[in-house]
């Protein structure tokens, strides 16, 4: 039901030429029943690699882009990140201060097109988990450019997505991305470091993409 909803709601503003306008929609409902990424607990897709990789964060910043409910955030500052985490929608963040009054993590208001200008390549470490699956294709281009310019010097980029083959039809939203556009993120001039392709643990199981790019 939720992502029927969600669907819905995306198409009526993407068709209306909003195409960021429905998640400040679907925040603004205050329900996490309608909201189908709002687990309220980390990815465990991006946990599963953090504890592969003994991640510590020692004082780096960090950026999570499109930060919902906080979880990964919060996650990312518990392990020592100096943590920044935004998203486009209003509601959302006002939902993780109210979440995490103590938090360290410097929740704001921002849309991934218009970024602060301090934020080119600012960022040790760069979080991309779920958003580039939401957003229009047409989008994901301009979008795959945005990301890369927030990675430092040296610094990680870690993307997370749903997957498809590019025989396997675009379906709907969440649309799943084919390997090829993330090679984007080279283009950008990010080296690829890891490519993982695989079936998640859902209920039926979803093809995950999990990329680790740094800028050199």
């Amino acid at each position: 039901m939720s992502r029927q909803f969600a669907r819905k709601l995306a198409k009526e503003y993407i068709d209306r030429g909003d195409a960021l306008g429905w998640f400040e929609a679907l925040y603004a409902q205050r329900d996490v029943k309608v909201i189908p990424w709002a687990d309220q607990k980390v990815n465990p897709n991006f946990e599963e690699w953090l504890v592969q990789k003994r991640i510590q964060g020692n004082g780096k910043k960090a950026l999570k882009i499109g930060c919902g409910l906080g979880d990964d955030a919060e996650r990312l500052a518990g392990l020592g990140f100096d943590v920044t985490a935004f998203d486009v929608s209003p509601t959302a963040i006002g939902w993780c201060k109210r979440r995490f009054p103590e938090s360290k993590v410097r929740y704001l208001v921002h849309d991934l097109f218009n970024p602060p200008q301090e934020w080119e390549r600012a960022f040790d470490f760069v979080l991309e988990s779920y958003t580039l699956q939401v957003l229009p294709p047409d989008l994901r281009g301009r979008a795959i450019q945005c990301i890369a310019d927030f990675v430092a010097s040296v610094g990680t980029l870690l993307v997370i997505a749903r997957g498809r083959k590019p025989e396997e039809p675009k379906g709907e939203m969440p649309w799943p991305l084919i390997r090829e556009e993330l090679e984007g993120f080279k283009a950008q001039g990010l080296k690829d470091v890891s490519f993982e392709e695989y079936l998640d643990r859902e209920d039926p199981p979803v093809r995950r993409f999990r990329a680790e790019y740094r800028r050199v």
